[in-house]
């Protein structure tokens, strides 16, 4: 005989707990601080980190070669910037009046030719350690965790929002593989970012998601008078063995309905039109100024992935038509609006603005029928923009090719630690794996000579 659903006031338990409730299965709800401390003499506030999925090829963007023969030098000509002495590629023109806040650094490397480990290496500052004969490293349990999972540990919710987003897509491969280094890995699930993302062309950032609002037909008071029911009817049924999780998850998701105007800052619906031409229609353009917005709201670490599922820069094929018209305009136009946007709001000084990719692409260009370059680890460019970073200078140089480091080498382990460094960690900064044990967060010592 089916079992009979318990009902009051006309609504059976379920239904009660559907409006609420529903939440609650989302990892991120359940995340607590571990009541760590970080510096006062933090140089950054919160960190927006823009990953440039594909690995740019440092020939095309910051690092160029005009007195190069041939492949390295490649089909594009740098043009001067704000700043004498810092080119950059021509299709670059508004990054070129943005120099003055960039540190840019021409000598990074590490040893991961793969997606996989390149992503994991330049997410989380640790080598990834290989499980499967599989060339590409995919999402796993065991992975270190991300910047921004390791501050969900850190300091979690404030102010009902989480301490890390992440937009607008995965970084992955094709439908399936997305790479490792996403997430919270052996922190656990709980200390995931929240993951708002937008699949297909039409589905675009900038409104707020569905899972944080009531739906129009139910006010809040309907909710609390719902949620003061299921309180009565599971009063009776609790036992000391009730997961006190599930219930710091569900009062969590009450507070994310209550909290209403804080996840505005997912809407971009009360920009002035002037603002949104600033950045322009693109997703991960859209993307960037989602989180202006979440940093201003409280925010601690956003991650925007350029949305690699639709186009990306890794051009083994078509590199110099894609880089000119598909990939470089958009970015510029995006990047440079989201450094202007900061400085104009007064808030570029204490949010580190980071821009990378997994690493470089080689100074020969491949055989493919429309030429390409592949992958290159051991150089390539990263830029690191305010939060106390100084503006309008590059630190390293890579060699006559953009092939090696030639001076002041920095492994991404320590650019990672510069990160962390910024946000206020410390080399005795520790996170806790499900184990309980304790990591440190800096693999390497952060590079000071940038402050």
């Amino acid at each position: 005989m089916p079992r009979q659903q318990q009902k009051s006031g006309g609504l059976s338990r379920r239904q009660v707990i559907r409006t609420g409730a529903g939440l609650a299965p989302l990892a991120f709800l359940a995340n607590e601080a571990n009541g760590a401390s970080l510096q006062p003499t933090a140089t950054a506030r919160a960190c927006i980190f823009l990953h440039i999925t594909g690995g740019p090829a440092q020939q095309e963007t910051f690092d160029m070669k005009p007195k190069a023969t041939g492949a390295a030098r490649g089909e594009f000509d740098p043009i001067a910037s704000r700043v004498p002495g810092i080119d950059v590629c021509e299709f670059m023109p508004k990054t070129a009046q943005m120099t003055h806040h960039l540190s840019i650094i021409r000598s990074m490397h590490h040893d991961q030719t793969f997606h996989g480990g390149g992503t994991h290496y330049n997410l989380t500052g640790r080598p990834h350690q290989p499980r499967t004969p599989q060339p590409e490293y995919y999402l796993d349990s065991r992975d270190a965790p991300c910047v921004g999972a390791v501050f969900q540990q850190l300091i979690g919710f404030r102010a009902g929002l989480p301490a890390s987003v992440h937009l607008p897509f995965w970084i992955q491969q094709g439908n399936v593989g997305r790479f490792a280094g996403q997430d919270a890995g052996f922190l656990g699930q709980r200390f995931n970012p929240l993951r708002v993302f937008h699949v297909g062309k039409t589905d675009l950032p900038g409104s707020l998601p569905r899972t944080f609002r009531l739906p129009d037909a139910i006010p809040v008071s309907r909710l609390d008078r719902r949620t003061s029911l299921l309180t009565r009817l599971e009063r009776g049924r609790e036992t000391p063995e009730t997961p006190s999780r599930w219930k710091r998850q569900r009062e969590r998701a009450m507070e994310i309905l209550h909290a209403g105007g804080a996840w505005q800052a997912f809407s971009i619906k009360d920009e002035t039109p002037e603002t949104r031409e600033l950045y322009g229609d693109h997703k991960f353009a859209r993307s960037c100024l989602v989180a202006r917005r979440l940093v201003e709201a409280g925010v601690k670490v956003v991650q925007v992935n350029w949305p690699g599922h639709e186009t990306h820069f890794d051009t083994h094929g078509g590199h110099f038509p894609d880089m000119k018209n598909t990939l470089l305009p958009p970015m510029d136009r995006a990047y440079a609006a989201l450094l202007h946007d900061l400085d104009q709001r007064g808030l570029l000084d204490d949010t580190l603005v980071v821009w990378s990719g997994e690493f470089g692409r080689t100074p020969s260009l491949n055989g493919n029928k429309t030429a390409g370059r592949d992958h290159w680890p051991w150089v390539y460019t990263s830029v690191l923009a305010g939060g106390g970073i100084r503006g309008g200078r590059h630190f390293g140089s890579s060699d006559p090719q953009a092939a090696y480091p030639h001076e002041d080498p920095v492994h991404v382990s320590r650019f990672v630690a510069t990160i962390y460094h910024a946000l206020g960690c410390t080399e005795e900064t520790v996170v806790h794996d499900v184990q309980g044990r304790p990591h440190h967060v800096m693999q390497r010592r952060p590079l000071l000579q940038i402050f």
